[in-house]
C-alpha cells in the first residue's frame, strides 16, 4: 500500500474550516490529523470537543485523533464517541500504558503511541504487538511550522527493525516538519504515514500539494 497522507487540520484556516474539510475530502490525502493540546503537557492549547464534532460532521475520511494532553484515559471514550477512527496519546503522558492502550482498542478505535523526540524506540518493545500505530514526532510538540529533526530518520529504521522483529503490524507515522524534501527518505526508511500541516495548508495548491506527497 502506498503512504497514507494526514494533512493536519491544526494548520487549516479556521474561519474557513469546512471550506478547508472539503478540500481534503476531495484530494488524495488518506486520514484527518487532529491534534488537541492542553496547554499542559505541551506550552500551547489548540481546540476542542465541539470543533472536533463539527469536522466529523464534514469529514468523509478517517480521523486520526493526537492526544497532547495530560492523562489521556479520561476522554478516550468521549474521543471514541465523536468518530476517531485512530486515537493516539503519548507514551510521556501515560503512568499505565497497557492500559490506555487497551481502554481506546475496547472502545472500537485503532491505539496510537506517540513518542517525542527525545524518547527512545526501546521503550515501546514490551508492547509493539499491542499498539496499530506508533507516532514519532520529528518536531517538539506544540507548535506547527517547526523545522524537521533530521535524527527522525534514524528512529524510523531503528522502529522499522523493531516491528519486523516482533512480527507486528504496526504502522509508522510521522509528525512535524514533513515536506516533499524528506517524505521520499522517510518512505525508504520505513515510514507509512506523513502528517503535513502548514506544508499542505500554506501552500498556493494544497490538492496538488497532498498529491505531491502520496506520490513521493
Amino acid at each position: 500500500m502506498s503512504v497514507r497522507i494526514a494533512p493536519s487540520v491544526l494548520a487549516a484556516d479556521f474561519a474557513n474550516l469546512e471550506k478547508e474539510i472539503k478540500m481534503v475530502n476531495e484530494s488524495d490525502a488518506d486520514w484527518f490529523h487532529i491534534d488537541i493540546m492542553d496547554g499542559v503537557f505541551v506550552p500551547n492549547i489548540s481546540f476542542g470537543m465541539p470543533v472536533l464534532k463539527a469536522i466529523h460532521k464534514h469529514a468523509k475520511k478517517p480521523l486520526d485523533v493526537h492526544l497532547m494532553i495530560v492523562e489521556p484515559d479520561r476522554y478516550i471514550e468521549a474521543f471514541a464517541n465523536l468518530g476517531s477512527a485512530v486515537l493516539t496519546v503519548h507514551y510521556e503522558a501515560c503512568d499505565h500504558l497497557h492500559r490506555s492502550i487497551q481502554k481506546i482498542k475496547d472502545c472500537g478505535m485503532k491505539a496510537g503511541v506517540a513518542l517525542n523526540p527525545h524518547t527512545p524506540i526501546n521503550n515501546l518493545k514490551d508492547l509493539i504487538h499491542d499498539i496499530d500505530l506508533v507516532c514519532l514526532m520529528s518536531v517538539n510538540p506544540g507548535f506547527g511550522g517547526q523545522s524537521f529533526i533530521d535524527h527522525t530518520f534514524e528512529k524510523v529504521k531503528e522502529l522499522k527493525e523493531l516491528i519486523k522483529a516482533r512480527n507486528a503490524n504496526t504502522l509508522i507515522e510521522i509528525d512535524g516538519g514533513v515536506t516533499n524534501h524528506n517524505a521520499t527518505e522517510l518512505i525508504a526508511c520505513g515510514a507509512d504515514v506523513l502528517v503535513a500541516g502548514s506544508y499542505v495548508f500554506g501552500a498556493s495548491d494544497p490538492k496538488a500539494t497532498i498529491k505531491l506527497l502520496k506520490e513521493a
